[in-house]
């Protein structure tokens, strides 16, 4: 990669997409592309077409997307399906058609079959039934992989698949509705510490084990892969350790200054047993997580406190 290579990150203001702007920006390129959704609609083909064709930007890093934890997924499959499967065939085409050097397609570890191995391979991918709860997003990311792969073995195009493990950080989306575990354990915790509640309840059992990743962490790997990866084949990322919920909640609760106890909804379901991705691959590249969880968790919860805490309580 050059300084002056033109970058598309879309979905800048997400919490992935934000995390790679700030990286790029503090590393010097400074030839950056960003729309908001009400500039560039891009379930809209043509309009996605024409935007491609006038920037011809040289990289492309696809972090748009519609996410959202076990209740968001299960609320609305359907949408979560079309959505992405629009938004991932539209980009990755109109990249091809307009010459991008290369793009990265973000993926989620979610493509996984519930039970697989554990550490997970990148080999796993499509040998078991996936996690029912977010079968709908995983089936979107799955079809990203393959048209990816698919124009690299068609087209000879440079379209690398990053498989990321649970991510966090600033910039988290802390709605209950849709926020994923972490974030919405930690809004929680907060919100019970500050109304003087007694008990925290968590979803579950509490059994299951994830992994977690700091998102400037991600960042770091997904420029790592932009200058040393242009493989066809999918590549996790993520921190080669995980944690149980109940130990995830107690270190929050700690962190966040909460001192009730923790009690278990257990008619919510668990998801997942384990999800702990093999990250031996990027390792042998030469690229490792940084960010102790314990270290990011506080970072995150200063962030929350500066950004989001007091907008919040006043919904």
């Amino acid at each position: 990669m050059k300084l002056s290579d033109k970058i598309y990150v879309a979905g800048h203001r997400g919490l992935v997409g934000s995390a790679i702007v700030r990286l790029l920006r503090t590393r010097g390129f400074s030839d950056l592309i960003t729309r908001v959704h009400s500039e560039l609609d891009l379930r809209d083909q043509s309009v996605v077409r024409n935007f491609f064709a006038q920037e011809k930007p040289d990289i492309v890093v696809l972090a748009a997307a519609r996410v959202g934890g076990i209740k968001a997924n299960s609320d609305a499959p359907v949408e979560f399906l079309i959505e992405n499967v629009e938004v991932q065939n539209n980009a990755i085409s109109a990249a091809h058609e307009s010459g991008v050097r290369k793009l990265v397609f973000l993926g989620s570890s979610c493509i996984y079959p519930k039970l697989a191995r554990q550490p997970i391979p990148e080999s796993a991918l499509l040998t078991g039934p996936l996690e029912p709860t977010n079968e709908a997003y995983a089936i979107a990311k799955i079809a990203g992989i393959k048209l990816c792969q698919a124009f690299a073995q068609e087209y000879g195009t440079n379209f690398i698949s990053v498989m990321p493990t649970n991510l966090y950080g600033p910039g988290d989306n802390f709605d209950l509705e849709t926020s994923h575990v972490l974030a919405a354990l930690l809004r929680k915790a907060h919100e019970a510490k500050v109304t003087r509640q007694r008990e925290l309840v968590v979803w579950g059992t509490g059994e299951p084990r994830r992994e977690f990743l700091q998102v400037d962490d991600f960042a770091s790997a997904v420029l790592f892969l932009l200058e040393n990866y242009d493989s066809p084949e999918i590549i996790n990322v993520g921190c080669g350790e995980d944690i149980s919920i109940r130990c995830l909640a107690e270190l929050i609760g700690e962190i966040v200054g909460f001192e009730g106890d923790l009690s278990w909804d257990r008619s919510k379901p668990d998801g997942t047993p384990r999800k702990l991705l093999d990250v031996s691959k990027i390792e042998k590249l030469g690229w490792k997580a940084t960010i102790p969880l314990r270290n990011g968790i506080a970072q995150t919860y200063d962030w929350f406190l500066k950004h989001r805490a007091r907008q919040l309580a006043n919904i």
